[in-house]
């Protein structure tokens, strides 16, 4: 019951409602009682139940759980782009509740409009909300270069490798006007060595940047590795389980992966999804 990206764009949340007035001492996203169903064949569904969780401002924050437990479709509901049953969602101390246009978003693939050069589909989400062009154009251009994309900036996707696709829609969310970055298993259809290359790449970026991020992932271990704070979520519907507290200070890197509480921890969070899988039967 998960819904997947809009097929066309890959950023359907940029459009909309605009983004609330920040309060500075709420935090960038608040999730409280959230329930939904979706009715298949006459059948009510339960995909999410009772969920609320927390992203604090210039917080990185990571969801784990079972295939089908509702990760993506919470994704959407934050975004606006589906109603819940039930519950609320804030910004910034401001209700945004099936409003679009608050969040920025990076779906599994990276849905680059392929008729675009990289560098104006970086700049798409700036466009959207009325930016100056040629001001767009010199940001996007000066993260391009930081993102080892220099030279690739009237490229077209096609003519990029996945890794390098990833990168140029991470920018695209990264430059995007709203505070808060949803980013939905961005990295999932890499190699693994890619992957690895992706991770030590946002870790980087996010130093510099430090945007709040909620991000939903099935590696436990990239989890730990870039989150400040994960929650683990139960199979179908999904409801949360625990909220783990990740203790490694920042700046953070890969040898981290090799400590003995890095290792614990991933024990730990590792068992919880075994148990989840076993008792819904999903395959992981």
């Amino acid at each position: 019951m998960e819904e997947g990206p809009s097929p066309g764009g890959g950023h359907p949340p940029v459009s909309g409602a605009p983004s609330p007035e920040p309060d500075r001492d709420a935090p960038a996203l608040e999730v409280s009682g959230i329930f939904k169903s979706f009715s298949r064949r006459g059948l009510s569904i339960p995909v999410l139940e009772q969920v609320s969780l927390t992203v604090k401002r210039q917080e990185f924050v990571s969801i784990i759980g079972p295939s089908g437990c509702g990760k993506s479709t919470l994704f959407h509901i934050i975004g606006g782009l589906v109603k819940p049953d039930a519950g609320a969602v804030r910004m910034n101390g401001a209700p945004v509740t099936g409003q679009r246009g608050s969040v920025s978003y990076m779906p599994q693939q990276p849905a680059l409009f392929p008729w675009r050069s990289i560098e104006d589909n970086v700049i798409l989400a700036r466009e959207l909300k009325g930016a100056a062009r040629s001001e767009a154009r010199e940001e996007a251009r000066r993260w391009l270069a930081k993102a080892g994309l220099g030279g690739f900036e009237k490229a077209y996707p096609h003519m990029l490798s996945g890794g390098m696709q990833q990168r140029a829609a991470f920018l695209r969310a990264l430059l995007a006007p709203q505070e808060l970055m949803l980013l939905d298993e961005p990295f999932s259809a890499l190699d693994a060595l890619t992957r690895s290359e992706m991770q030590r790449w946002l870790l980087e970026l996010w130093e510099e940047n430090r945007r709040s991020v909620l991000f939903i992932t099935h590696s436990i271990e990239e989890a730990l590795l870039l989150s400040s704070r994960i929650y683990v979520f139960s199979g179908r519907p999904g409801t949360l389980l625990h909220t783990v507290e990740v203790p490694f200070p920042r700046p953070r890197r890969e040898e981290m992966t090799e400590h003995p509480e890095f290792l614990r921890l991933k024990r730990q969070l590792s068992g919880w999804m075994r148990e989840e899988q076993a008792k819904g039967g999903n395959p992981g």
